[in-house]
This record gives C-alpha cells, structure tokens and sequence, in this order.
C-alpha cells in the first residue's frame, strides 16, 4: 500500500488510506512517533543523513514520521507534489514568504485575507525590505496594475475571511505567470474536499490545519502544499532552520480529521446553505453573504470552481453593532469564538475580533462593518441553530 499512485484513487479513499507507512509491529491505525531524535546504526550513517546523501530521520523539528504521513495524505488529497506540515497556519504564511522573498521584493494580497495575514505582511515583512500592495479580491484590473517588476507573490484566500468573496483561480494564475510571479491560494474555507486551487494553476496552497482539517477544535497547525521545486528548494530549508514544527501529536489529530474531512464538508455546506436561505429571509437581517446562494456575486464561478458552498456564512444585522451584539449575546447554543471550522457552529463579530486590530479604514476597504456576523456552521440540526439565532431578536 505504500507505493501506490493514490492520484488513481477517490478522494474519499486517499483521505484514508494514503501516507502510512505500517511499522514492523503491523498496527492497522496511524502511530505517533513522539521522539524528538532518531538513532543512528553508524556514524558514516549519520554523516549521510545530515549532508542529505541519504534520506531519512534526523531530528524531529524538520523530519518526524507522523509529520510526514500527514504531509503526505494532505498533498494527496491537494493533488500536489509535495506537504510542509508547519505549528499554525500564520506559521505556513510566514514561513512561506521567508522562504520565498527576499529585501526588495514585492507582494500583491488581497484585502480580503484574515486580519492577521494582512498585519503580517504589512507591519513585519515590511521590516525586511518586502513591500505590499492590497487589493480589491475580484477586481482583476487592480490587480494587473499593482503589479511590478519586483512582484514575486500574489496571495489571496477564495472563499475570503468573512465575506466570502470569490477568485477566478485560473485567471489570477495566469496573471501571475505572466509576470513571473507565484500565486498562493489559503484554501481554509472550502479544503480539497470542495476546491483544489493547485488544478486551476495555482501554484502554493496554504491551510490552517486548526480549522476543518481538524474538525473538532482539537489542535493548532498549518501547512503549505505544492511542488517540489518550490517547497524543497525554498520552503523547507526555512522549516529546518526557523524550526516553526508541528507536533507528532497535532500531526497525529489531523490525519484522523483527514478521514472525515470529505463527509464533514459536505454536510457543513449543506446546513449552511439552508442557514443562509433562512437568513435571507429575515427582516432584521440586511445582506447575506454565501457562495451557494444566486444573490452572491460569484454565485456562477462558485459552481465551476467548488463542489459546494463551504460552511461559512455572513451577514449584516440592520442597525449596526449594537443590534449584531445583541443577536449574538442572545445565542445560548452557539459558541461565541472566533474560531471556525469546528463540528460546533461557531459565531463571532469580525470588527472586532478577526480583524479587530487592522484599522478604520483598513476594515471599510475590505468591507467589515459594524453590523457584520460571521458563523461557521457546524453540524448540529439546522433547526435548533436557526432557534438560537432568533434568541436574540426576540431579546
């Protein structure tokens, strides 16, 4: 089983299956490898190892066999080449752009990206010489234009944090290419069981491992997923020596998340949908943001690039943040965090928690207002979330 083509097999089977590699002890379940070093049979033997003439393990901050069956399932299942298992995924985004840039280079980013993407790139790769320009997530002109001879990363996340907004994949990597530039996709929200950007020509995908392809909130981790030139070459020799590693047993917690990740997805985009056609319906409520509803403006493109809508739902409650406070104090189910991706559903109020430290302005051009709720739609009967949610317009 170790050898196999899984890019041969469903996915359902790959997020299984692929990347164990059985032990001489025949265990039929993933085994943790909780060492922090490894033994050598001979000092020729670990000469070879350090100076990479010969594979294998050498210490577990850059090669760690429970690490390394995730990697592997988790680029399976991407249909990459090659998985950098990281601690978070901001871990993944920075660790991707030390790799990556340089002083002097130049990124272009989306403005719709999590606040502390945007902080990231703004406020520390700044120090460093890197400098960013933001941009509208579907305005292509502006994309063409913020574009320079000493642009070398385009990033952006699609579905985006939290309105949800959509990126032709093809098209931006194509633009990308043109100018000689990588095209890094977060695929956090939709993971490969509803979207795999590297398909569409992206060349970089980044997840947040914390989030669905956990599952159930249970651990901190992040990952990079592509081709071997640029993660081999570029990325992991910042992994070796920055050292931001993933724990054997959060590597461990998310190949099992692996297992259920193409049910979960479909059932989270299931009651989010119905979620969002519910909230479409309210009076209180003034706007509604999802991919699978035909009043979303890249209603089309999420049919041809994802399998479904995702689990992630926004809207604007009329009247601002005192009303939005209000629908979300008044929920006695739902739990009031800014995480997502849990079985639980999960609702936050994104001014000021996500994005709460970016400022006025910066928020009104990515268009987070006052009166915006973001829920991640977790797996309990859409009956008793929608019942909870009204809880606090009956207050």
């Amino acid at each position: 089983m170790n050898e196999r083509d899984w890019s041969q097999y469903h996915p359902d089977t790959i997020a299984i299956r692929s990347g164990q590699k059985r032990t001489a002890e025949g265990e039929h379940s993933d085994p943790i490898f909780p060492t922090s070093s490894y033994v050598f049979g001979s000092a020729a033997e670990a000469a070879a190892r350090f100076s990479g003439k010969e594979p294998g393990n050498i210490y577990s901050r850059f090669t760690n066999p429970t690490v390394r069956a995730f990697e592997e399932r988790l680029a399976a299942l991407e249909g990459g080449e090659r998985c950098i298992a990281v601690a978070s995924g901001m871990a993944a985004i920075a660790s991707m752009a030390f790799g990556l840039l340089k002083a002097g280079d130049h990124v272009v980013c989306s403005r719709g990206v999590f606040g502390n993407t945007v902080l990231l790139f703004q406020n520390y790769l700044a120090k460093f010489g890197v400098e960013t320009t933001f941009v509208d997530l579907t305005n292509y002109e502006a994309w063409e234009k913020a574009i320079q001879p000493e642009t070398r990363l385009l990033f952006v996340e699609t579905p985006s944090n939290p309105l949800t907004e959509i990126v032709d994949i093809r098209c931006l990597a194509d633009l990308a290419h043109h100018h000689g530039a990588v095209l890094a996709v977060d695929n956090c929200f939709c993971t490969p069981a509803l979207q795999q950007p590297l398909s569409l020509g992206a060349d970089l995908v980044i997840h947040s491992a914390t989030k669905y392809l956990d599952g159930q909130g249970r651990c901190v981790g992040g990952a990079i997923v592509g081709a071997h030139e640029l993660l081999d070459k570029q990325i992991y020799p910042f992994l070796r020596t920055g050292g931001p590693s993933m724990s054997p047993f959060n590597a461990w917690v998310f190949l099992k998340g692996l297992e259920t990740l193409n049910l979960r997805m479909k059932a989270h985009s299931e009651n989010a949908l119905l979620l969002a056609q519910w909230l479409e319906a309210q009076t209180w409520v003034e706007r509604v943001n999802y991919p699978g509803l035909p009043s979303h403006p890249q209603y089309e493109l999420a049919l041809k690039q994802q399998a479904a809508g995702g689990g992630i739902v926004s809207f604007d409650v009329k009247g601002g943040r005192e009303p939005a406070w209000k629908v979300i104090d008044g929920t006695e189910m739902l739990s009031i965090t800014a995480n997502l991706g849990d079985v639980k559903t999960t609702i936050t109020h994104p001014a000021t928690t996500t994005h709460g430290r970016l400022t006025d302005q910066e928020r009104a051009a990515a268009g987070i207002g006052d009166g915006l709720i973001r829920i991640a739609v977790g797996l309990e009967a859409i009956e008793d979330i929608k019942a909870d949610l009204q809880k606090g317009i009956l207050v």
